[in-house]
């Protein structure tokens, strides 16, 4: 896989501006995460995209985010979140939060393998399914979730 630059790489993780600025909650995730555009985001689009985020910044290829790699991404994510907040990019509610090394570096030696940042899927996408309909779309971003 081609590796990209850290501003292409952060469009993976946001969505359109003309999105985030209608203020729709989530709407930037669904908008990106949501491969086929029916409007939710599956577990497999969502396993699917967080595996091509795991490649792009798995820049030596070997199957780990290294500190370095991972600032990369903390990064990017930060900068998704300055640009795109507008409240529900922000906080506990935003999908990028999920991808934090302290979830994914589950044996704590600093680095974050394929396997780790897969394996934390499940739950971070259960959280955010907040009806539980087993598919993420922007009413389980709205007003009381």
């Amino acid at each position: 896989m081609t590796r990209i630059t850290l501003t292409t790489a952060a469009l993976l993780l946001i969505g359109s501006q003309a999105f985030a600025q209608n203020g729709v909650p989530g709407g930037h995730f669904v908008e990106n995460w949501d491969l086929d555009g029916d409007g939710k985001v599956t577990l497999e689009e969502a396993t699917e995209r967080r595996g091509d985020i795991f490649l792009t910044f798995d820049a030596d290829e070997n199957g780990i985010l290294d500190a370095e790699e991972h600032d990369l991404f903390d990064e990017a994510r930060a900068n998704d979140m300055k640009e795109n907040g507008e409240g529900h990019g922000k906080g506990k509610g935003n999908p990028a939060n999920g991808m934090l090394r302290k979830f994914t570096d589950t044996n704590n030696d600093g680095q974050v393998s394929r396997a780790e940042f897969m394996d934390a899927i499940p739950a971070w996408y259960a959280r955010m399914d907040k009806n539980g309909d087993g598919a993420v779309t922007t009413e389980d971003f709205g007003k009381g979730h």
